[in-house]
């Protein structure tokens, strides 16, 4: 959500600018500017839509400068224009932002009550003006840095350029996450690593409250109290930085095909060839807690809904699962035997971040399932378990969904065994199960086509449905969120039993209805569903196993055949083809896959 760049460099900074830039384009935006000091003043190029129009604008009015600042801007406060669009300048000071100021409207009223006059609708152009207005009162540059932080409430990552200040910028944090890049004889700010990664591979990471004095050889810290401080700087390998499409036409396609080879890395990091769970028991004490709560959003969510199902059936564990954006505001009870396990792919979503704190205010333990080792998440957890997916830019998760699955259940069989519920041998063979899941994918990637044609049908509806039971239920919803994400198509997820109690009102010809029904124990049952949906004339696109499409009787209008899994692993192997279907129903509508509109790939701000 939103996308900042800050550059003290050594050679023209517009270009480098711009593809830092298109390296945060998956956070999602809606317009992008940049600010640079031309001769030492201060200049800005801004437009809305895709980066690719604010280079053209700048092939025909371009800026110059070794010094500037860049945005791409996902609108909160006022809508997708050129004036509202970032940086936003107020008189000697441009700023860059991201996140909302929540006290925006009485600093604004303050200010126009002094006679200051405002261009744009957003909350951004306070800080400038705030800015501005210490300036004009003889601060220098970094004392009305501070006197504006000082006054602002929300959240937000920021930096500031100064007119006249070719050796300068100023970048503040406060729960959005910002980093800052150390080169020779140059000095870097950007919204994650990603950003940066082409220029530098050393990076250190803004704590909160943070605020930092950049020139081209030094980084000066201050924390929230205005102490000086050190924050570590971290050697990040340059595969972290590998963001290409490679031969796929977009991120989304890669990412999806990767899956085999990125569980097969975690595996390898947590199984090893022993099968042996051996991190997960020395870091983790289940027989300590009393209770689970899994806090997540969106796509990690439902990962945290299938891993209730392992950790109750495996573990025998009361178990919780919180949508994090309502966890806090509830004040639920919370203490010193609550185990909270936060899930994230980024390890800097808003919501899930402060849930995590308000479970440590409470004194319960935290563990994280992390995709960025080094966010904010991770940093303050007391476990931190890095899913090993590698950058996933598409805004739709994939690879890393299955890979938070993939180290929730490996938590799920840990959890069993320290609390006597697994014997040796039975998680010797869940083990050997999830060892096997990167050929099951393999195998279920290998239906591309058939789901392609699928997607042909699919593609036309107005409505979709999506029915699972037990572990299949919260895949059903991950399916149909995946659905209305890239292809705006409007679709929903249930569990097949509620079928009858009020979805199937919606049932007709126009309507498809994706089942999710391996075979086994709850069979039977999810065929009585589909009897109960083609009796009302709905096309059923059935995904199940050889035994299973042997036992439908081939009453489905369409059918997927996936390999047999065992209980255990059928959520990773069955997010495949519903990870593809969407994307092929993407392919048929024409969406932008990547960037669909309106989300962000990293919520940072509430």
């Amino acid at each position: 959500m939103c996308g900042i760049v800050g550059i003290l460099g050594r050679h023209q900074v517009a270009p480098i600018l711009i593809e830092a830039l298109k390296r945060l384009e998956y956070r999602g935006y809606d317009s992008a500017g940049i600010a640079t000091l031309d001769d030492g003043h201060l200049v800005r190029r801004r437009s809305v839509g895709k980066l690719v129009n604010l280079s053209d604008l700048l092939v025909r009015d371009p800026v110059r400068g070794e010094s500037g600042i860049g945005h791409t801007r996902w609108a909160t406060h006022g809508r997708p224009n050129e004036t509202n669009a970032h940086p936003h300048q107020a008189g000697s000071v441009a700023v860059v932002h991201n996140g909302i100021i929540e006290n925006f409207r009485e600093l604004r009223a303050e200010l126009e009550a002094t006679g200051t006059g405002f261009e744009t609708e957003t909350d951004t152009e306070i800080i400038a003006q705030l800015c501005n207005r210490e300036l004009k009162a003889g601060r220098s540059p970094v004392e009305a840095a501070r006197a504006t932080l000082a006054r602002l409430r929300g959240a937000f990552a920021l930096c500031f350029l100064f007119d006249g200040e070719r050796d300068l910028l100023i970048a503040a944090r406060r729960g959005s996450p910002l980093a800052i890049g150390y080169g020779e004889g140059e000095m870097y700010v950007g919204s994650d690593a990603l950003a940066l990664g082409p220029m530098t591979h050393r990076i250190c990471y803004l704590e909160e409250g943070d605020h930092a004095i950049l020139t081209r050889t030094s980084a000066e810290i201050f924390d929230a109290d205005g102490q000086r401080v050190e924050r570590p700087i971290a050697d990040i390998p340059q595969e972290n930085f590998h963001a290409e499409k490679g031969r796929f036409r977009h991120f989304m396609a890669k990412e999806i095909h990767e899956q085999p080879s990125v569980i097969a890395q975690s595996l390898q990091r947590y199984l090893g060839s022993d099968l042996r769970l051996s991190e997960f028991e020395e870091r983790l004490d289940f027989t300590a807690c009393e209770r689970i709560v899994l806090v997540a959003c969106g796509t990690a969510n439902y990962a945290c809904h299938v891993a209730k199902y392992w950790f109750e059936t495996l573990a025998r564990m009361n178990v919780e699962i919180e949508i994090a954006s309502e966890f806090r505001y509830r004040e639920p009870p919370v203490g010193p035997e609550t185990l909270g396990i936060f899930v994230s792919q980024s390890g800097e979503t808003a919501d899930t971040l402060a849930a995590l704190r308000y479970v440590r205010a409470h004194g319960g333990r935290i563990v994280s399932v992390i995709n960025v080792e080094t966010s904010t998440i991770a940093r303050e957890s007391d476990v931190a378990l890095p899913i090993l997916a590698g950058p996933e830019i598409g805004v739709a998760s994939t690879k890393a969904f299955t890979c938070q699955l993939l180290v929730l259940a490996m938590l799920a069989i840990t959890a069993g065994r320290q609390r006597g519920k697994l014997d040796a041998a039975e998680c010797t063979r869940l083990a050997e199960a999830l060892s096997g899941v990167p050929g099951l994918i393999a195998q279920a990637l290998a239906l591309e086509e058939d789901v392609a044609e699928t997607a042909k049908s699919v593609a036309r509806a107005r409505d979709v449905l999506f029915l699972g039971r037990g572990p299949m239920f919260p895949l059903a919803l991950e399916g149909a969120l995946k659905l209305k994400e890239i292809s705006y198509i409007h679709a929903e997820g249930y569990a097949s039993g509620e079928l009858k109690h009020g979805p199937i009102a919606l049932v007709d010809q126009e309507v498809p209805v994706v089942v999710l029904a391996p075979y086994g124990p709850l069979f039977e049952k999810s065929l009585s569903n589909m009897e109960e949906v083609i009796a009302r004339s709905g096309e059923i696109v059935l995904l199940s196993d050889a035994n299973g499409l042997a036992m439908s009787g081939g009453k489905a209008a369409h059918t997927l055949e996936l390999p047999s899994v065992e209980a255990l692993t059928g959520p990773i192997v069955y997010a495949i083809p519903l990870q593809l279907l969407a994307y092929h129903c993407a392919i048929q509508k024409g969406t932008d896959v990547d960037q669909p509109r309106n989300l962000a790939k990293s919520v940072t701000v509430e």
